[in-house]
This record gives C-alpha cells, structure tokens and sequence, in this order.
C-alpha cells in the first residue's frame, strides 16, 4: 500500500496518530493505479440503456483546448493547456516569471458505440458526453465538442 505524504518525505515518527495515518492512506488511495501527485481530472460513466453518460470536471477549460476522440472502442478525451505571454506585459520588470503547458488523458473503453452520435458539450467547467450504444464499429473518429 502507498502512503500519504503530503508536506515531508521523511518517514514519519511512530506514534499515536498511526491508526489514523492509515484511515487517510486507504481513503486517499483507493486504486493502486492512481495517486494524488499523479492525478488527472476526474470522470463519471454511466452505463444507461442505449448509451453512456459521461461528465468530466474541467473547471477553467475553453472549448479549443479540448479533444474528444473514438478509436478501437475507446473514448479519448485530451485536454492541452498553455500559458501565453501577453505583449502588454513585456514593459514590467519581472524579476521572475514562467509559463505553463500542460496536457492531460484519460481513455475510457466504451463498446459497441457509433462515433457518428457520440455528442459531448461543455459547458460551465463540465465536459457532458453522451455515446450512443450501436452495433456498428468504425475506427478513427473526432468528435466536435458544443
């Protein structure tokens, strides 16, 4: 099992406290294959009748930085983010200063789903999905996102 370090890397004392130590450490990690350091944004998949109901949390996304994709009966969605640097800035007198990019995946198997009506919308921080179940199989397909 992982542990929970938040602020220090060295081990921690053996004391009372280890009981509940090892409360937030089953709490925190949940799955083996994820981590708080590691992590992503969150989804929500919801298997109805005749389709999948997905929601993303993207809070500060814009539409174009979003990519929803089909392929091999998986749903990709890749979110790539930079940081520009404004021109109206370059007259101050920074000292220090940077830019971020960054790109984040997730991939979800979905079977039997028709590419073709597959809808997603994102609106107010939340990528809404919805993959309609369909027996025909196509590979290879962007979806545009609302």
């Amino acid at each position: 099992m992982f542990k929970l370090t938040p602020f220090s890397t060295s081990p921690r004392k053996q004391d009372e406290f280890v009981d509940f130590y090892d409360v937030l450490d089953d709490f925190f990690n949940t799955s083996p294959f994820r981590s708080i350091k590691h992590d992503t944004f969150k989804i929500d998949v919801r298997d109805e009748d005749k389709f999948y109901a997905i929601e993303a949390d993207l809070p500060g996304v814009k539409r174009d930085e979003v990519k929803v994709s089909y392929d091999d009966q998986t749903l990709s969605i890749t979110v790539e983010r930079k940081e520009e640097k404004d021109d109206k800035d370059s007259d101050s007198n920074y000292l220090h200063r940077e830019r971020r990019v960054s790109s984040m995946k997730r991939m979800i198997h979905l079977p039997e789903v028709d590419p073709a009506k597959v809808k997603a919308r994102l609106e107010e921080g939340v990528l809404k999905i919805l993959a309609e179940k369909s027996a025909a199989q196509k590979t290879g397909y962007v979806i545009d996102v609302e």
